[in-house]
Formats: structure tokens, C-alpha cells, sequence
């Protein structure tokens, strides 16, 4: 009698029309399609985007050191990294893969490299071109400027932007 009564209810609740299958279908359809429009609008925010004046990002950094910030906005995550050759370069610390924070490692590779330990993708830290894993392309990249009091962000330039 039971057994009889759980059968129904379970046919009765797998069930699905074919106007509840074309409104799923529209539903995901249409929301595949107002995001696709947004991400390619511009309308989600990107490292580098906005204008901000210089920033004292450190006083001095020694070879093989490396400092963390924020530039040009309050959630612009970047990396200033000084090589070992003296060498001052600076990247975004968002991967450009799914946004995982990217981390410096001083003591892999010859130079160091900018590991996401999310998917294992790797930046080169002299050029911040992907040498492995999934990210798609380069790092977002912060310029700097050396002054007599200190290491200053001046500015930003887009993934492949020379």
C-alpha cells in the first residue's frame, strides 16, 4: 500500500511538460545572452580601469623583494616586484583566469614567478606573459616610477597594451 503511493508521488513530481522545458530553455537562453552582451559592453570593472594619482607604494625595495598594494582604485590588487637583476616591475595580483589572487614566489625559476595556485597558472614576473596553466592573457601591468622618496604607481595599461 505504501510502495503503491511512493510510485505516484514520484511520477507525479518527474514530470515536465514541454512549456516548462521551452521556459527553462528561454530563461537560460536569455540569461546567456544579457551576460555575454555585458561582458563584451564593458560593464564589469577591469584591473587598470580609472585614473588615480601617483601612490607610495614603498619607500625602497631590494632584489628579490616584492610588496603588495592597491592601484589605481581601493580594489585594484597589485604586486610591485624588484628582480634580481634591480630590475622594477609591477602587476595586477588578479589572475586573468577566473580572478584567484596570484602570488609572488622569489625562489622558483630563474627570475621568480607570479603563481595562481588556483589552476596552476604562471606569469613570467620580467614580462607578465602566461608561461603556463590556463589564464587566457598576460597581467594587467602598474607602472613606476623610482623617485629620491620612494617607489611611486603612476599609472595602468590593459593586458597587451605596449
Amino acid at each position: 500500500m505504501t510502495v503503491d503511493f511512493d510510485a505516484d508521488r514520484i511520477s507525479a513530481d518527474s514530470l515536465t511538460s514541454r512549456r516548462d522545458y521551452l521556459r527553462i530553455a528561454v530563461t537560460v537562453s536569455g540569461g546567456l545572452a544579457v551576460g555575454s552582451v555585458a561582458i563584451a559592453g564593458g560593464l564589469f570593472h577591469r584591473h587598470g580601469d580609472g585614473t588615480a594619482p601617483a601612490k607610495l607604494v614603498a619607500e625602497r625595495l631590494a632584489p628579490g623583494e616584492s610588496v603588495t598594494f592597491t592601484y589605481p582604485g581601493d580594489a585594484d590588487r597589485a604586486t610591485a616586484i624588484r628582480l634580481r637583476d634591480g630590475t622594477l616591475v609591477a602587476y595586477s595580483s588578479v589572475c586573468t583566469h577566473l580572478a584567484c589572487a596570484v602570488l609572488w614566489r622569489a625562489d622558483r625559476g630563474t627570475e621568480g614567478e607570479l603563481l595562481c595556485p588556483c589552476h596552476e597558472g604562471v606569469f613570467d614576473a620580467r614580462t607578465g606573459a602566461v608561461t603556463a596553466g590556463p589564464p587566457p592573457r598576460p597581467l594587467p601591468k602598474v607602472l613606476l616610477e623610482e623617485r629620491a622618496d620612494g617607489i611611486y604607481a603612476i599609472g595602468t595599461q590593459r593586458s597587451g597594451q605596449a
